[in-house]
C-alpha cells in the first residue's frame, strides 16, 4: 500500500506491506521504491516490508537546500518513527547502502541488523572517475533510452543483457510515470560521491551482512571487503556470477539469503 509520510521536513512516498518483523529497504541512485518490487512481493509473507523513494526519486520531491547522505539517513530514521517502528532490519543497495551505513551510525537504536549490497565506504580513484562520467551522461546522452542503455552497462551482468532482462528494465523505466530529472540525478550523485564513512564504520554495532557481486564493476568486491573489514563482527560474501543488483536479477536467491540472515539475528537457527 502506497502513502505519503511527513519526515524530516519533506514528504516521502512509501510502499508498505506484510506483517511481522519490520524491514526497511533503501534504494540507490535514481531508483524509486519499485526497485525493490521483488522483495516487496517475495518477503512480505514473513515481514513488514517498507520501501520508499529517496529525496528527488520517484514521488518524493527534491527539496531546496543542501542534500547529503546524512540527511537521507535522517529521513529514513524519521520515516521509521512515522510508521511507529522502533527498530528494523535495514537493507540498502548501492547508494542506499551508503544511507544505511549513516543510519546505523547516526541512529543505532533504529537498526536491528544491516544488509549492505554493492557498497563502499570511501571513493577510490576508479569510483571517482566512474561517477564523474555519470554526471555528463545524464545530460549529454541523446535521449533517455540511450542514457539508460549506457548507465545499465555498469549495473547489470552480461547475462541480464543477453537474456532480455535489461531491455525489460529499460522499457519499465521509460514507462514509469515519475521519471527522475537530470538535476535530481546529479544532486543525488553528488551526495553519494562525497560519502566517506570508512573511519567511522567500527562504530556500527548492528549485526551486518555485506554482499558483493562477483561481476560488479560499479562497486567491486574489493570495496565491499573494506566495508566488512571495518565493521566489527560483520559477514562478507561474494555472490558468484552476480553484478551490482542481484536483488533484481536473482531475486529468489537474494531473498533467501537475507531471510536466513534476519532469521538468525532474530534468534533462529543459523543457515548451513
Amino acid at each position: 500500500m502506497g502513502e505519503y509520510v511527513e519526515a524530516n521536513g519533506t514528504t516521502i512516498w512509501t510502499e508498505s506491506r506484510g506483517e511481522g518483523p519490520a524491514v526497511l529497504l533503501i534504494a540507490g541512485l535514481g531508483d524509486p521504491a519499485e526497485a525493490w518490487q521483488a522483495q516487496l512481493d517475495g518477503l512480505s509473507d514473513r515481514y513488514r516490508v517498507i520501501a520508499f523513494d529517496n529525496r528527488g526519486a520517484g514521488q518524493t520531491p527534491l527539496p531546496d537546500g543542501p542534500m547529503s547522505v546524512a540527511t537521507m539517513a535522517d529521513d529514513a530514521a524519521e520515516l521509521l518513527r512515522g510508521f511507529r517502528v522502533d527498530s528494523a532490519h535495514v537493507a540498502g543497495f548501492s547508494g542506499g547502502s551508503a544511507i544505511a551505513q549513516e543510519l546505523a551510525l547516526r541512529h543505532p537504536a533504529a537498526v536491528r541488523s544491516l544488509v549492505l549490497m554493492g557498497t563502499w565506504a570511501r571513493a577510490d580513484a576508479y569510483f571517482t572517475a566512474m561517477t564523474r562520467s555519470w554526471h555528463w551522461l545524464v545530460t549529454e546522452a541523446p535521449d533517455e533510452r540511450a542514457m539508460l542503455e549506457a548507465f545499465f552497462l555498469w549495473i547489470y551482468s552480461p547475462r541480464a543483457h543477453a537474456d532480455g532482462t535489461v531491455q525489460r528494465l529499460i522499457e519499465e523505466s521509460l514507462a514509469f510515470p515519475y521519471p527522475q530529472s537530470a538535476a535530481a540525478f546529479r544532486r543525488q550523485l553528488e551526495s553519494f560521491q562525497q560519502h566517506d564513512a570508512l573511519d567511522r564504520l567500527p562504530g556500527i554495532t548492528a549485526p551486518t551482512l555485506v554482499l558483493a557481486g562477483e561481476q560488479d564493476i560499479a562497486t567491486p568486491p574489493r570495496l565491499g571487503r573494506l566495508v566488512a573489514g571495518a565493521i566489527p563482527g560483520s559477514c562478507f560474501e561474494v555472490l558468484a556470477g552476480e553484478a551490482h543488483q542481484p536483488l533484481q536479477e536473482s531475486s529468489d536467491g537474494f531473498n533467501a539469503r537475507v531471510h536466513a540472515f534476519w532469521h538468525e539475528v532474530d534468534g533462529g537457527t543459523p543457515p548451513p
